[in-house]
């Protein structure tokens, strides 16, 4: 089987189970950007040395797959018929639960951070970024299709835990998080 079709050369593709349509639509525009987190997570995975944290990561990146799928195919129907499944509330919480284990490690917050530290943490906080898009791009397609709210809730969640992820590679590696101090005048 060839990886190239050429269906795609004028700038359309197949949505999962439904229709042709640009490529700049705001389907592919959601789902693409939770691939693109996907690759920023696995980058992130191959830069940390903490087998914690590379479980975890791995296992957010089925969900992530999952994820796309859900928001490539937008017929419920469809889904169901070919097993892919809505986001559910208590891969929010598995986030939250995880988010606030790993805080224990962490100094409270008391200022901005900047990004940076580790290679592992600044490939963390380039996810947690990415993530962040990627709830933009979900949200513009909510306004137009409703999605299961726990899928906007899973992604807004795990921003926050990319964020910590990126504050405990530092910590553990004995650097302390790089604060923003403001601009001198």
């Amino acid at each position: 089987m060839k990886i190239y079709t050429r269906r795609g050369d004028r700038g359309e593709t197949d949505l999962f189970g439904g229709p042709r349509v640009a490529k700049d639509h705001l389907r592919v525009e959601a789902y693409g950007a939770v691939d693109e987190l996907n690759a920023a997570l696995g980058a992130a995975l191959a830069d940390t040395e903490h087998q914690d944290i590379r479980d975890l990561a791995l296992a957010i990146q089925g969900t992530l797959f999952d994820l796309g799928a859900y928001l490539s195919s937008p017929d419920a129907e469809q889904r169901k018929k070919r097993g892919l499944r809505e986001p559910l509330e208590a891969e929010v919480e598995a986030l939250e639960a995880r988010i606030d284990a790993l805080e224990a490690e962490l100094e409270p917050l008391r200022n901005f951070v900047l990004p940076g530290g580790t290679s592992a943490a600044a490939a963390f906080h380039l996810a947690r970024t990415v993530c962040r898009r990627a709830e933009r791009r979900a949200v513009s397609l909510d306004r137009e299709v409703p999605l299961e709210a726990p899928a906007l809730r899973y992604l807004n969640r795990l921003s926050d835990l990319l964020f910590v992820l990126a504050r405990v590679e530092n910590r553990r590696a004995g650097l302390g998080d790089q604060v923003w101090a403001g601009r001198k005048r």
